[in-house]
């Protein structure tokens, strides 16, 4: 792990434990079993580990299922499923798979489901293609060895392994779940509903948008930091009720905690308001692809095509005000769409001013005086104040004559409207506000991966680039910067990409907002600066 990013990770850890997060004992009801209750502001919309790249749900799904390897406290790379790795030569990898390890339907972890799942993982319909590298060809050695040949050498071919979790071959192949499916307002494949993982816990109950209840896997291969014998998920999407619940006793933890309710919370003497860092980036994304915008009374061009008409979205907003006021001093105006810890040439690169008169006047020089009307999307139940956010761009946008119409909804129905189907269509949005942590590799290449390379089914790159924002130039540098084994040359390219977004104005990055979690004094719990909630390190007394 990069010092100062495993320094940061330390202090936060230190930080949180000071706040109150472990230990205080309050005395509850008695129970016959260790039960911990928890609820989100949104729904684990799909049992499916290649449904959703989303922090809560990749969370939700490390309880049930393993990964070769995994990231511990500090964020190193540890073994999981593969006990030990190692490179016989600069394009092989040699995985060294834990024997005796069972699925929860009593089957047998071998070579075979590591293969298999390799393969369902890039396929499409699966949100996670990039998390196993595209050139990679899987070969079995035995039923515990297995080889992943690349045709390039690649430093960090594993970073992203952590998230990418290991299904059964032989259960999918009799449930019909052969094939990944994106999360839907109407998705009912069999993996969406029904798990089989090799996970310290099993998903006795599911009920989309109601609870999911998992329960103690007796049978679990590994040491388990965790007492619980069952845990119960709720969605409750007010926010009120959510901290009420947590006031009450109803439920041991929530999140998102409303920035208006945290001195209530701390004040109530049984619960504490735990916050840290976040890596993740919220920002704002263009359409770029389309010849002509949807819902917009611009007709037969895209203004977005412009840059001039990027740049005035962004000298439009201003940021500062939007963390002060909106976030409540909870977050850090970002001028980049990694978090700086990341990356350590950050501070090389600065926000450009908040200036609505140079905004104005880039919309007139683009050919747009009097702005023009167009369509926003924004969830609302998934980051802090996500909704007051885009509210705030509305107005802001609005003093240079842009209108816009927003479609606020639950990230259940935002993800699945904007994110990529299976052939990289496009998705049907102008304006929208998203999130990135680059938690699968703690590494800026997952940043160019995912929202900055030419969206392609052909390379898998650009999975997350709702815009379609394409630049020739960056997608040769970030190839380069995956294969790159030296670390100075390594972030001279990073530099060098980075000012090529930078320039395009390809996005408008907002902020990193802080994690806001609040839970009952007789839980412990632990907080990555990831965001991906793990059950399996909660414990209640």
């Amino acid at each position: 792990m990069d010092p100062l990013l495993k320094s940061t990770v330390k202090a936060f850890v230190s930080a949180t434990a000071l706040a109150g997060c472990l230990g205080f004992g309050i005395a509850g009801p008695a129970q016959a079993a260790n039960v911990f209750r928890f609820a989100f502001q949104g729904d684990i919309k799909s049992l499916d580990p290649y449904s959703l790249k989303e922090s809560f749900t990749i969370g939700m799904h490390g309880a049930i299922f393993d990964s070769l390897i995994t990231r511990d406290k500090d964020l190193n790379i540890v073994p999981m499923l593969a006990e030990s790795w190692e490179t016989p030569e600069p394009t092989r990898w040699r995985f060294h798979l834990r024997k005796g390890v069972k699925f929860h339907d009593g089957s047998d972890f071998t070579a075979d489901d590591v293969i298999f799942s390799a393969t369902r993982v890039r396929a499409p319909g699966s949100n996670f293609t990039t998390n196993v590298p595209s050139d990679a060809t899987w070969v079995k050695v035995d039923d515990h060895t297995v080889d992943m040949v690349l045709k390039s050498p690649n430093p960090i071919a594993l970073y992203q392994f952590s998230t990418w979790y290991i299904m059964s071959k032989s259960w999918a192949e009799k449930t019909g779940a052969v094939a990944p499916t994106l999360p839907s307002a109407t998705s009912t494949s069999y993996a969406a509903l029904h798990e089989n993982g090799t996970g310290p816990f099993i998903v006795s109950e599911h009920q989309p948008g109601v609870r999911t209840v998992f329960k103690k896997n007796p049978n679990y291969w590994g040491k388990v930091e965790s007492n619980l014998d069952e845990a119960v998920f709720t969605t409750i999407q007010n926010d009120a009720t959510r901290v009420a619940a947590l006031i009450s006793g109803e439920v041991d933890w929530i999140e998102p905690v409303p920035l208006q309710d945290a001195q209530r919370v701390n004040a109530s003497g049984t619960a504490a308001v735990m916050a840290g860092p976040e890596l993740r980036t919220i920002f704002l994304g263009m359409d770029q692809s389309r010849d002509e915008l949807k819902d917009s009374n611009v007709k037969g061009k895209n203004p977005f095509k412009d840059v001039r008409v990027r740049e005035a979205f962004y000298r439009a907003i201003d940021e500062e005000t939007i963390a002060k006021r909106v976030m409540r001093g909870q977050a850090v105006p970002s001028a980049l769409l990694i978090a700086p810890v990341l990356f350590p040439r950050a501070a090389e690169f600065k926000r450009p001013d908040y200036d609505p008169k140079r905004a104005k006047a880039l919309l007139t020089e683009a050919g747009y005086p009097d702005g023009f009307s167009l369509g926003m999307d924004c969830p609302n139940d998934r980051y802090v104040n996500d909704e007051a956010i885009c509210q705030a761009v509305v107005s802001m946008l609005a003093r240079i004559d842009v209108k816009l119409d927003l479609q606020a909804q639950t990230r259940n129905k935002f993800f699945a409207k904007i994110m990529r189907k299976g052939d990289y269509s496009p998705a049907k949005v102008n304006l929208y506000l998203m999130a990135w942590s680059p938690a699968s590799t703690y590494d800026v290449h997952n940043v160019f991966d995912s929202l900055l390379q030419t969206p392609s089914p052909v390379t898998k790159r650009g999975q997350a680039n709702i815009g379609g924002y394409s630049n020739p130039a960056l997608d040769a540098l970030a190839d380069k910067i995956d294969q790159e084994a030296d670390p100075k040359a390594r972030q001279d390219m990073v530099r060098a990409a980075t000012k090529i977004y930078v320039d395009d104005y390809a996005y408008v990055p907002l902020h990193q907002q802080a994690i806001v979690w609040a839970v009952r004094k007789n839980v412990d719990v632990f907080q990555p600066a990831d965001n991906t909630f793990p059950l399996r390190w909660v414990s209640v007394h």
